[in-house]
């Protein structure tokens, strides 16, 4: 660029900015950038500082913001960053709805979908949080009325909830159309209601459902948490370390089998930890309750952002353990 006085025709201007002649007719009869200089016959000239102010409206306007935003900066009313900060939250909402968009037209693309499953989509993804509650809300209302088990229980499973974040992933928006759509489903509410109404209708199930043995679950777990970090830490499985690991496992086991039962029974305790591969294979085809469970729990964990259950990592922590029990 020239020196400070130097004047420029508007087509030189247009050349420099990339802007075309039009716009920056545009902007200066719109006040924004007016020619420093008319000619006795009329034509704009424009001197370095008018280019310079042509080329922040270009890159504003590219960025999306409006005519009376950019007037305010160039008049000094607000500053850059407050234009800024006022066009991201813009950005931030449009990209917001784009998400939603691409989540819609991906299921589209994934399934057979009908002209009236497009609206109810589109509906789901612009879902309030407190509607996509209410919804939720309404989902364990219907599948646990008249469930005869621990008010804790119940509130365990009603715990199980699905938070969109602020700003979703395609995948987060689509697992949460898939469960939206699934929790109004006739045919999946009325199953998740009767496999939990048959599987705590019986003494035991009951009895599975009691704060002691949720607690005793939570410990199950905590355990079985321990020994994967482990075997994935790669701990050698003879060492003592997964020896200690997998003891206590059986240990587990053996109380928690005779509290269920009532009868000490060592050898089913420890073939509970050992018998890795049917484990694995059982866990493709989960029955009834378990299988519903498991779809919902797996769509929830997508939309919160959290690890799936993996039923192949299950069995190499089992094998783990399997072969640190087989130790002399």
């Amino acid at each position: 660029m020239g020196g400070v006085n130097d004047l420029y025709s508007i087509g030189d201007v247009a050349g420099r900015t990339g802007l075309s002649v039009s716009a920056i007719r545009f902007y200066a009869d719109e006040g924004l950038v007016p020619p420093t200089r008319l000619t006795e016959g009329g034509f704009r000239q424009y001197d370095v500082h008018a280019i310079a102010r042509l080329e922040l409206v270009r890159t504003l306007r590219e960025l999306g913001a409006g005519l009376d935003g950019i007037r305010q900066v160039l008049a000094a009313d607000t500053t850059l960053p407050e234009l800024a900060v006022t066009h991201l939250r813009l950005v931030e909402k449009e990209l917001r709805r784009f998400r939603a968009r691409r989540a819609v037209l991906r299921t589209i693309v994934r399934q057979r979908t009908t002209t009236d499953q497009v609206s109810l989509m589109h509906k789901l993804v612009s879902m309030s949080d407190d509607e996509r509650d209410r919804l939720v809300t309404r989902f364990w209302d219907f599948v646990t009325e008249g469930l005869d088990v621990d008010p804790g229980y119940v509130e365990a499973l009603r715990s199980r909830r699905p938070e969109l974040p602020e700003e979703p992933s395609a995948e987060q928006l689509e697992a949460w159309i898939e469960l939206a759509e699934i929790v109004q489903d006739k045919e999946f509410r009325t199953a998740m209601r009767d496999s939990l109404h048959r599987a705590f209708g019986t003494g035991r199930g009951r009895l599975m459902a009691t704060p002691e043995m949720m607690a005793r679950a939570e410990r199950r777990e905590k355990l079985f948490r321990e020994a994967r970090a482990a075997q994935q830490a790669g701990v050698p499985a003879d060492s003592p370390q997964a020896r200690d690991i997998a003891e206590r496992m059986v240990a587990d086991a053996a109380e928690f089998t005779a509290a269920m039962t009532g009868e000490q029974d060592p050898d089913r305790a420890r073939r509970s930890v050992t018998e890795f591969g049917r484990a694995a294979q059982q866990s493709s085809r989960l029955p009834g309750l378990a299988k519903l469970l498991t779809r919902y729990a797996g769509l929830v964990a997508t939309i919160n952002g959290t690890p799936r259950p993996d039923p192949d990592e299950a069995a190499a922590v089992r094998e783990w353990m399997a072969a640190a029990l087989a130790q002399p």
